[in-house]
């Protein structure tokens, strides 16, 4: 007996402790929401969460509140209220989310069998998922004659490691957009993305887009396809995580137009040896000058005085950039036309100064160098008359010189003057 007291007794003290669970969860998810609003707002201008109402319960909770998107082009802020069933568990919460008039416009019907799902699912330990579920649909303006199709599709993002750690996909099997003047189709889009937050505002990572086919066809006029679109991406810090390398990749494995198909066609971005503070630096000037931008539409002093201090740290930051040396360029340009490849190559370099060359430096552009190659078929130009009255001036220049049955434009860059095939052009101190 006294042994089946004691079970009875731990039973009880477990249920009592998983029947407390869910308020301490609430408790914990109604904090990290709190916290999520705060950091979203002040981390950038243009979009703004706020809590009307949060009325936290035992096992769920009830969340009011809307989000304001701001144009930074005109200055006009759109807002839309929401609201959200929350769900308490044991080791965390489910907030599911909806628009408070609904996922379509008013007087209509976008989603005829069931809605979009927006969920956000919340741990005890930090870790969040945000999954947006979007069926099937087909909407058409009558006043136009656009519609508007897709197959759904799924957009998720899992947040880790205390906010420093971050997963998206993004997965679309089809849309199509249709018009009077125009018709575009989009097959098996995917996005997939990795971020690791390193220092200030630098993160490093790595991502892909993949489109299967983008198919654009004008009226009455023969549709072009590209086929096979990739963008890879990739920044990781090296020397210790002082300094970061990012590299971007572009692809079309072939462009298709009159039952013609040509490819691949490829671009290739690198930025080699930044240095991270100063990056870091560099952008966050360059968040808080588009900021002041876009919040603050009245002129005034103390507006000015702001800017021209963003400005100031904006300029700090880019000699800082230059000082400790970096490569920005384009390492890989292959085009494929009918008439021929289009290649070429693009880099700016600056040299890393001791502490009294950064202290005589007067200004970046001093210490520049770089070199750009370019090559073209000479039947790309006969062909289209408009490439032709672009390019002449080039020619007659001696930027452009014909080898054979190419034009070529081979340049260099250093002690702010350009040499191209010969031509020495001068250049303003701009930097």
């Amino acid at each position: 007996m006294l042994l089946n007291a004691k079970w009875m007794i731990a039973g009880a003290g477990v249920l009592v402790v998983a029947g407390g669970l869910p308020w301490v969860v609430g408790y914990v998810t109604e904090q990290q929401w709190q916290q999520a609003t705060a950091e979203a707002n002040s981390a950038q201008p243009f979009l703004k969460l706020e809590t009307e109402a949060y009325r936290r319960g035992l096992l769920g909770s009830e969340l009011r509140g809307s989000v304001s998107l701001l144009n930074p082009e005109t200055g006009e802020s759109n807002r839309v209220a929401f609201r959200a069933d929350v769900t308490h568990g044991v080791t965390g919460s489910l907030m599911d989310f909806e628009p408070a008039d609904g996922w379509s416009a008013p007087g209509m019907d976008w989603f005829p069998e069931e809605n979009p799902r927006l969920t956000l699912e919340t741990r005890l330990w930090g870790t969040a998922t945000l999954e947006l579920e979007v069926p099937g649909m087909s909407v058409t303006d009558a006043a136009t004659g656009e519609s508007l199709a897709t197959s759904g599709g799924l957009a998720r993002i899992e947040i880790s490691d205390a906010g420093t750690q971050a997963e998206a996909l993004v997965v679309w099997p089809a849309l199509i957009l249709s018009g009077p003047e125009l018709d575009v189709r989009v097959s098996d889009f995917r996005m997939e993305q990795t971020m690791n937050h390193l220092s200030g505002e630098v993160w490093t990572g790595s991502g892909e887009v993949v489109v299967e086919s983008v198919s654009v066809t004008p009226d009455q006029e023969q549709s072009v396809t590209l086929s096979g679109i990739s963008v890879q991406s990739s920044s990781e810090a090296v020397s210790e995580g002082e300094r970061l390398d990012s590299r971007v990749a572009f692809e079309v494995a072939d462009i298709t137009f009159s039952d013609d198909a040509y490819g691949p066609q490829r671009l290739v971005f690198a930025l080699e040896g930044l240095e991270v503070a100063a990056w870091s630096a560099l952008t966050e000037s360059l968040s808080a000058m588009q900021a002041l931008a876009v919040t603050q539409a009245s002129g005034g002093e103390e507006q000015f005085e702001q800017q021209m201090a963003a400005m100031g740290q904006m300029n700090t930051a880019v000699r800082n950039l230059a000082a400790s040396g970096f490569s920005v360029g384009f390492p890989e340009l292959y085009i494929t036309t009918p008439e021929g490849t289009v290649t070429g190559s693009a880099q700016i370099s600056h040299p890393e100064l001791t502490a009294d060359q950064k202290a005589e430096m007067l200004m970046v552009m001093q210490r520049l160098a770089g070199e750009m190659n370019l090559s073209l078929p000479l039947a790309l130009a006969e062909k289209y008359p408009e490439l032709q009255l672009q390019l002449a001036p080039l020619i007659k220049q001696g930027l452009l010189v014909q080898e054979g049955d190419r034009l070529v434009l081979d340049a260099q860059m250093k002690d702010l003057v350009v040499d191209v095939n010969g031509v020495e052009i001068p250049l303003p101190p701009l930097l």
